[in-house]
């Protein structure tokens, strides 16, 4: 739901200044690679809290959830690396640390009733799947974290393989109540959120001018810049 309403807000505000040049998405780097790796790693600690701390209960089913749910994780970030590697010719460090959240998002709904081999599964295809959708919404949405793909895509495969890849044995039965939720989920999330997003933007607009995103909120909403030597050397060139 998350990643529906991010698509939403997304949508609503528009890109980023540069990010498209004669309808060609562009890359915008992010400032800094380790405090983003730094960033997944937290959350790759805490997701054992949301995962296995959730069960409110201090029993066995505790080790199964973290076990999946670390092996969920790893598999998500290898396979997004080797994907990017084999389709860019280099691994992505930026992609790989999503592979990771992917695997997270992807093995959340099933953490409690997936086998260790499932998990590692979903994993994978959480961390291929979060490549190959950033890449084909990036042509007209400009997600710059890729929320939508990381809370969206994998959340809704992460609902599927719960119902796929249950240890009680494949049922139709669960699997369609997984894709009705899936479903349901997207039709009530994104629609209330568009419309919220654009209620709110025709009171108070969610983007600033042109000319304030080129200068960075930093300065004008705090008269500071969070980055000096940036700007040093920008003003510089």
């Amino acid at each position: 739901m998350g990643g529906w309403a991010a698509l939403a807000g997304a949508l609503v505000v528009g890109p980023r200044t540069g990010k498209y040049i004669d309808g060609k998405p562009q890359l915008i780097k992010g400032h800094s690679m380790p405090l983003a790796a730094l960033g997944v790693f937290i959350l790759w600690l805490g997701w054992f809290g949301f995962n296995a701390g959730s069960t409110t209960t201090g029993d066995t089913s505790i080790a199964l959830i973290a076990l999946n749910t670390f092996l969920a994780a790893g598999a998500g970030a290898t396979a997004a690396m080797f994907t990017t590697w084999l389709t860019n010719g280099k691994p992505d460090g930026a992609v790989t640390l999503n592979g990771v959240l992917a695997g997270l998002v992807g093995i959340t709904a099933g953490c409690a009733n997936l086998s260790p081999g499932f998990a590692l599964l979903t994993g994978v295809i959480a961390g291929i799947l979060v490549h190959f959708s950033m890449k084909f919404l990036e042509k007209k949405v400009d997600d710059a974290v890729g929320a939508v793909s990381v809370h969206g895509v994998c959340g809704a495969w992460g609902t599927l393989a719960a119902g796929l890849f249950d240890m009680g044995g494949f049922s139709l039965s669960v699997v369609g109540v997984q894709l009705i939720g899936i479903a349901a989920a997207f039709l009530w999330t994104f629609p209330v959120s568009y419309l919220l997003f654009k209620l709110i933007n025709a009171v108070l607009p969610l983007r600033v001018d042109e000319k304030l995103e080129e200068v960075g909120l930093d300065i004008h909403e705090h008269d500071a810049e969070a980055y000096p030597e940036f700007q040093a050397s920008a003003g510089i060139g």
